[in-house]
């Protein structure tokens, strides 16, 4: 099982929508099942969820202090993937979260406040050893800001290739509990989503094959304590 943490300390960033639209996407394209984690307090995607008429995915009720038991639970039970939104803010409880988390998704709006605002998330994915991946978000098409904010964001982690515009679908579908892949016409829209996800699923995958104890993490972590051990040896000869 997977846990992607969807985190950033600016209000606005879209974390509920694209933490509902992935959950969607990601049974779609049968990488379920999928469980929802709401840790914001304000609990937009819980009610966005309670409004879905569809069964998937599924929610769940937690605390950040049984956070671990309950992940543990969906875990022994057969999930493949949870997703969890998170408040606009460094907390203790985006600190939880994210030190949970296999994978930590920032969205990042095309804006000079988004992308100084990004940092803190940043760093402390940094500090708790967590992999990240920058995802633009309510972009314009063709904007120049766009493309500079893809070459900033760069130079402190991955930046997805798939680019959300910014357009009346996303905030229409989460009205009523659906998402643009549920709505009639929103094509493109649907598209940004599922290649999104594509993205992010391919990160996720591949630093799992790189965490310790996994067999690509475990000739990783051999072939450095040999090199470690050819070090020391040739600086014990000289």
């Amino acid at each position: 099982m997977h846990v992607l943490a969807v985190a950033s300390q600016k209000g606005g960033s879209g974390k509920t929508t694209l933490a509902g639209h992935l959950a969607v996407q990601a049974e779609l394209s049968g990488n379920g099942p999928v469980a929802l984690i709401d840790t914001d307090p304000q609990g937009s995607l819980s009610e966005w969820w309670n409004e879905r008429d569809a069964e998937t995915p599924a929610f769940v009720h937690t605390f950040v202090t049984q956070l671990d038991q309950d992940l543990q639970r969906l875990r022994d039970s057969g999930m493949k993937l949870v997703v969890i939104d998170t408040p606009p803010a460094i907390t203790s409880t985006i600190s939880y979260v994210i030190k949970a988390a296999d994978f930590v998704l920032i969205p990042t709006r095309p804006s000079p406040h988004d992308l100084r605002a990004a940092g803190a998330t940043v760093d402390l994915a940094e500090e708790l050893g967590k992999p990240i991946l920058f995802a633009l978000n309510a972009a314009s098409p063709r904007a120049k800001i766009t493309t500079e904010a893809v070459i900033a964001l760069s130079q402190h982690g991955a930046v997805a290739p798939a680019i959300i515009h910014q357009r009346t679908d996303y905030a229409a579908s989460m009205i009523d509990g659906r998402t643009v892949m549920e709505l009639p016409g929103a094509n493109r829209s649907a598209e940004e989503i599922a290649e999104l996800w594509d993205c992010v699923r391919q990160h996720i995958q591949a630093n799992v094959r790189r965490a310790p104890g996994s067999p690509a993490g475990k000739l990783d972590e051999d072939v450095t304590r040999a090199r470690n051990l050819a070090k020391a040896a040739v600086a014990g000869a000289l």
